[in-house]
């Protein structure tokens, strides 16, 4: 175990995982083996490594396409079915967030959290042509209680009805998940 106050590792940055580069294969070894759901990219998506000022890994983070339907969300946005399928582009959905196991520092979590919400805007655009609105994530109440994204002023709207996608008949039980929102575009115009 590594054991350490946020301040004596800062700054932490956040490197942008660049395709077959040391780093990206570090950041996929990592959510492979230590991430309970494994790692698993599909679409438009944005990684990040994080790095204390020693050069040493602390954390990933991976951000990939929106959930096509989460009524929370929906609700909390104001969204009509057509308003959805207009408007899903601006929501990036956090689907990876991984402190390395080894590592204990107090607040690391949420001050990375901040960290990825000041640039995410910037680099989806530089990769997709388009910006972000919002980010969304989907805590599993069985295994975390979300104070990281609480302490990053992310703000839970609501829980899943404990499905999956993949779950065409409604016989699937899936674990229920807190639906976690922030505003992007909110910290944009300050």
């Amino acid at each position: 175990r590594w054991v350490a106050s946020l301040g004596e590792i800062a700054p932490v940055r956040l490197e942008k995982v660049q395709a077959g580069s040391a780093e990206a294969k570090r950041w996929a070894f990592y959510l492979e083996r230590y991430h309970y759901l494994g790692l698993r990219v599909v679409g438009e998506n944005v990684g990040y490594l994080a790095r204390d000022r020693e050069g040493r890994d602390v954390g990933c983070l991976l951000f990939g396409a929106a959930a096509w339907r989460c009524a929370p969300r929906d609700r909390r946005l104001g969204w009509s079915s057509v308003e959805r399928a207009d408007r899903l582009w601006s929501v990036v959905n956090n689907t990876r967030f991984l402190i390395l196991p080894w590592v204990q520092v107090r607040h690391l979590a949420s001050s990375l959290l901040g960290a990825a919400a000041r640039r995410i805007d910037a680099d989806w655009h530089q990769s997709y042509g388009h910006g972000v609105d919002w980010l969304e994530t989907f805590v599993d109440r069985e295994r975390f209680r979300g104070s990281c994204y609480r302490a990053a002023n992310w703000e839970c709207v609501g829980q899943t009805q404990g499905r999956s996608r993949q779950d065409r008949e409604h016989q699937l039980q899936v674990p229920i998940k807190d639906v976690y929102l922030y505003e992007v575009k909110r910290r944009r115009s300050r």
